[in-house]
């Protein structure tokens, strides 16, 4: 079987920080499959074919990447980011668990990318600097109360938070509930930093204390970092710096 599947991550938005290696699948893929803006990311090309669908069929967008890969075809799926964080990899190996066995025999590799919660991190300072966690706020494919659940324990342990998909137009109440949880179980003026396309022309970076963060700070687009109780903001003419120190004291 000559076929290949990689299941690679984009990066945040940059085109500079899509990884060289990414960068050489694509070139040489014959088939680019993923949720249609991903795909529109990626420069059409003679003897490419773009396999752009819909955000919520990702177990039919990964049996149709490793039909191509069993028929032959280099196939890349592609996700923003990194393809195992809240993306495709994870559904592809769900399909190739229950799918037809010649697909056990296929070549699949997954290739990593930068995450948007390391992306923002990054230019927030070094709010990830200590223990911390990522929770998607979706209830689309998890109930809502196991995220209530989640939201309490990791505020219990004191962690520091990175938040996906935090707000849509469909589910506005989420978000609302995620900051009344936090207000409650925190009750600190930790920062919470709203970093929104970061690397791309619409990036913007907010930080507020806890008490301050509003719903409407966040959509879809919007990575939400909220630090734990030793985050520190250091102030400076250059712009102000988050970070979490990496020792706790005794």
């Amino acid at each position: 079987m000559s076929g290949r599947l990689v299941i690679a991550g984009l990066g945040p938005g940059a085109d500079d920080l899509v990884t060289p290696q990414v960068q050489a699948e694509l070139a040489a893929a014959t088939d680019v499959v993923g949720y249609i803006p991903y795909v529109a990311r990626v420069a059409p090309r003679e003897g490419l074919t773009l396999h752009a669908s819909d955000n919520r069929v990702e177990l039919d967008r990964a049996a149709h990447a490793l039909d191509m890969a069993a028929g032959g075809r280099r196939v890349v799926v592609v996700s923003s980011g990194d393809p195992g964080v809240f993306a495709m990899a994870s559904a592809v190996f769900e399909a190739l668990e229950t799918g037809p066995a010649e697909w056990q025999a296929l070549q699949i590799e997954v290739l990593p990318g930068i995450t948007a919660m390391l992306a923002a991190a990054a230019r927030a300072g070094a709010p990830l600097g200590h223990d911390f966690c990522a929770i998607n706020l979706s209830d689309n494919l998890k109930p809502w109360p196991l995220i209530e659940k989640r939201l309490r324990l990791a505020a219990e342990a004191d962690l520091a938070m990175a938040f996906y998909n935090p707000r849509s137009a469909s589910r506005p109440e989420g978000f609302i509930r995620t900051l009344d949880i936090l207000r409650a179980a925190c009750a600190d003026a930790r920062p919470v930093i709203f970093a929104r396309a970061i690397s791309t022309p619409e990036e913007n970076i907010l930080t507020v204390p806890l008490p301050e963060a509003r719903p409407e700070m966040a959509d879809m687009r919007t990575v939400v970092i909220v630090g734990n109780s030793a985050t520190r903001i250091l102030r400076r003419p250059g712009g102000d710096i988050v970070y979490t120190p990496r020792s706790v004291p005794a």
